[in-house]
């Protein structure tokens, strides 16, 4: 499963990179796709075998999305968006 999560800062983009990291998912920070907004603009795909590394979003995570040959399916938005 290919993801993106988008974040409401950049320190949370890098924070959550670093935790998918430590768990063995394969991650790298990028620019968020025009398809998708951010509040920061930075963003991190990543893939593994769960669609949220570690069991649950932290509150720094705006969306999360699961990349789709058609586009993106949002599996997760937080509250304050």
């Amino acid at each position: 499963m290919t993801c993106i999560a988008t974040f409401f800062s950049h320190f949370g983009a890098i924070r959550f990179k670093r935790c998918c990291d430590s768990l063995g998912y394969r991650a790298v920070l990028m620019p968020v796709p025009r398809n998708l907004s951010s509040s920061c603009g930075t963003c991190v795909r990543y893939e593994g075998s769960a669609a949220c590394p570690g069991g649950s979003f932290s509150d720094e995570v705006e969306q999360a999305v699961e990349v789709l040959e058609t586009g993106y399916r949002r599996f997760y938005q937080a509250e304050e968006s």
